[in-house]
């Protein structure tokens, strides 16, 4: 169909397994058609997970389907209790589109290739709005800069008072994912009262002339499902040990194919789970990729929660090529090959974070933040702890080594500078 033809629809519904009737307006129909959203159906939401949960097979398009309609919920909330005269209405379909579009940008298999090294999906997708025909479609949509203006809300960075949902606290991307993901998967760990929460969703001048959004007192119960919600899932999902092995796998495979010239960056960042894992069984000297493939996972060798690791500085995230060093040597210490050890901290530590202005039934104004406000919300005040229960330190190996492994607790909470200084050196670490 044309795009012109594409403009004439003024509605549609789609049927959803989590949120049943999703109406599309014309503009989010148009959207939806071009290339750049289609590929979503072929990435998986939830990466390897399918590898544990064989319902996890769910993708990127269903979620951005929910993450409007839910948006299109959450405006016509503010709007029937007249809140939404402080917001133009430029401002409106683009939070709309933002909410579409706003993964437009993800990379194959979730969010391992960041953790790789590669860029964010959030710039890949910013920069995705203004090309091809996504770039064509948007420029009809007839508001000035409306690529900018998607691009500022899926960044964050937008003044809009809509902002809020589509980054932040209460982001309606959120509920989406724990609502689907635990859908899919079968636990019952992601139970958010996704009703109570939007409909205590209200638009609030924190500052003079500064609106945000905020939320109702009455919504405080249904705010702390979503934050434990979202706890439940890192811990029996998102970082379920061997969903975390066959992502060091994969991270590790990707990066030696990139590192060969076999797959470039924009190659990676174009494609979908079934034409980079066809790509990485082509070229696959380790054998990881065809490990993944066939599931033949690295086992646990070490397995530690984050609270006998004790203070770190994160790089093992944000650093990967000082963890693969790392990685390397160890394998040398153990008799193994390189890519047959790998060490696994994931971080993220605004996983409980709070920072919104909240409306008291009296009127008066106040902030969440991660302190909590006691009576309030008291979920904040030990999110430290839930955090701490939910990360671990694993090392995984492709088969079992007879020495112990439980000092490389001790070395993942040294400074990288330090790291790199022990490696250079050349001397055992195990010892």
């Amino acid at each position: 169909m044309t795009p012109a033809g594409r403009d004439r629809r003024e509605f549609e519904v789609i049927r959803d397994p989590l949120w049943d009737n999703i109406r599309l307006d014309g503009a989010a129909i148009a959207v939806l058609d071009t290339p750049a959203v289609q590929r979503l159906r072929y990435v998986r939401q939830l990466g390897h997970a399918f590898l544990v949960y064989p319902g996890a097979t769910h993708s990127r398009f269903e979620h951005a389907l929910g993450a409007y309609h839910l948006t299109r919920l959450a405006l016509s909330s503010l709007e029937e209790r007249g809140e939404l005269t402080v917001v133009p209405e430029e401002d409106r379909v683009a939070v709309r589109l933002a909410a579409l579009l706003h993964d437009i940008g993800h990379y194959p298999f979730s969010h391992g290739l960041e953790e790789a090294g590669f860029p964010s999906h959030e710039l890949l997708g910013v920069a995705k709005l203004s090309r091809g025909e996504l770039g064509r479609v948007l420029g009809d949509v007839g508001i000035p800069r409306l690529p900018d203006r998607i691009g500022a809300l899926i960044r964050g960075r937008s003044t809009s008072p809509l902002q809020g949902l589509i980054s932040g606290s209460l982001d309606l991307d959120k509920i989406d994912y724990l609502s689907r993901d635990a859908r899919m998967c079968g636990v019952p760990y992601g139970a958010v009262d996704v009703d109570r929460l939007l409909a205590a969703l209200t638009l609030i001048e924190s500052e003079p002339g500064r609106w945000e959004v905020g939320v109702l007192e009455k919504g405080i119960s249904a705010l702390e499902s979503l934050l434990f919600a979202k706890y439940q899932m890192y811990r029996n999902v998102y970082w379920h040990h061997a969903v975390r092995s066959a992502t060091c796998m994969f991270k590790r495979a990707v990066r030696l194919a990139a590192r060969a010239a076999v797959l470039e960056a924009t190659e990676i960042g174009e494609a979908n789970d079934g034409g980079l894992m066809t790509a990485l069984l082509a070229h696959d000297p380790t054998g990881l990729a065809h490990a993944v493939h066939t599931r033949r996972l690295h086992k646990r060798a070490l397995d530690l929660p984050a609270s006998d690791v004790g203070p770190d500085e994160g790089w093992t995230e944000s650093m990967p090529d000082l963890l693969e060093r790392l990685e390397d040597q160890l394998a040398a210490e153990v008799g193994l090959q390189p890519g047959e050890v790998l060490v696994d901290y994931p971080e993220r530590t605004n996983m409980l974070s709070v920072n919104l202005p909240l409306r008291l039934r009296d009127g008066s104004v106040t902030r969440l933040t991660d302190q909590g406000r006691p009576g309030q919300l008291g979920l904040p005040q030990v999110a430290g702890h839930l955090y701490q229960s939910a990360r671990r330190l694993r090392v995984f190996v492709s088969r079992p080594v007879d020495r112990s492994l439980e000092r490389v607790a001790r070395l993942v909470v040294l400074p990288a500078p330090e790291i790199g200084a022990l490696l250079e050196r050349g001397g055992a670490l195990l010892a």
